[in-house]
């Protein structure tokens, strides 16, 4: 059976990516959801799903001391490049990269590496489908691995129940929690602003889909704030190889729909409408 995902991502946080995802849900049908976006998760917010279970996960593995056994010879301090380890060998968790340099030059074998929780997997289930999403501990690392791991329970979770399609919120940015998030994937969808700011975090993005395979289309958020950036908006696409297939005007009623915590696209199907939205999901599907 094959599996088709369409990740949706964009430069920042806070340009519309979410919104999206949740307005796109009730117009596709045996899909799975995923949120990868796991520093901040918050399409669960819209689509208010009931958690099945829940796992720990496990990050990069920690320093911990056995000070019974430490002779503070000060090796371990030493040895540091991250100041992780004060000069009472307390262990400062937020600071330890988890290299093991301080395991590796204990003379007493008083420090040892191990599985340290940094955040946490749920399965859940929607009135449109099942859902995978994730949250990460604040300020901890290792976000790349944690959304691969959602992507690939959302994969079994397609297998198991027959579900042909995925559906990803993905991560915001250039970093390797992106990368994680359209590797492999068949469409990936770019949400940005008509804004400088927007036009630099656009082109940003497509040196990073330009590695890839997957077909890469641009949604242009409150395009009507200035429809000149949404001009040159449309030209850089163009220039990458891509296309604009949405343009989502700023509207009141938008907002209030998520302040509601109600799905956009539910919610104002007229606006949806006018904007082509029905068009828009045939492009992508």
């Amino acid at each position: 059976m094959t599996i088709k995902e369409i990740v949706i991502i964009s430069g920042k946080g806070g340009t519309g990516k979410t919104t999206l995802t949740a307005s796109l849900v009730p117009y596709l049908e045996n899909i799975v959801i995923a949120d990868c976006d796991v520093d901040a998760p918050d399409l669960h917010i819209l689509l208010d799903p009931e958690i099945r279970s829940r796992e720990n996960f496990v990050g990069l593995k920690k320093a911990v001391v056995d000070l019974s056994a430490c002779t503070h010879c000060m090796a371990c301090v030493d040895s540091c490049k991250f100041d992780a380890i004060s000069d009472s060998i307390i262990i400062n968790g937020m600071k330890c990269e988890g290299c093991g340099v301080c395991e590796y030059v204990c003379p007493s074998e008083a420090i040892a590496m191990k599985d340290t929780v940094v955040g946490t997997v749920f399965h859940a289930d929607t009135t449109y489908g099942p859902m995978v999403h994730a949250r990460l501990i604040p300020g901890e690392e290792t976000s790349g691995k944690l959304v691969s791991l959602v992507r690939n329970e959302a994969k079994k979770e397609a297998e198991i129940k027959g579900l042909g399609t995925i559906l990803i919120d993905g991560s915001p940015g250039i970093g390797c929690n992106v990368i994680s998030s359209i590797t492999g994937a068949e469409k990936v969808i770019i949400v940005t602003e008509p804004t400088m700011s927007g036009l630099h975090d656009l082109s940003r993005v497509f040196d990073i889909t330009d590695r890839f395979s997957g077909k890469v289309f641009v949604v242009i958020n409150k395009f009507n704030l200035s429809r000149e950036m949404s001009i040159k908006i449309e030209q850089e696409s163009k220039k990458r190889g891509s296309e604009v297939l949405l343009k989502i005007p700023f509207d009141k009623r938008m907002v209030k729909a998520i302040t509601d915590k109600k799905i956009p696209s539910l919610a104002e199907k007229e606006l949806f409408s006018e904007a082509g939205f029905e068009e828009f999901v045939k492009r992508i599907t």
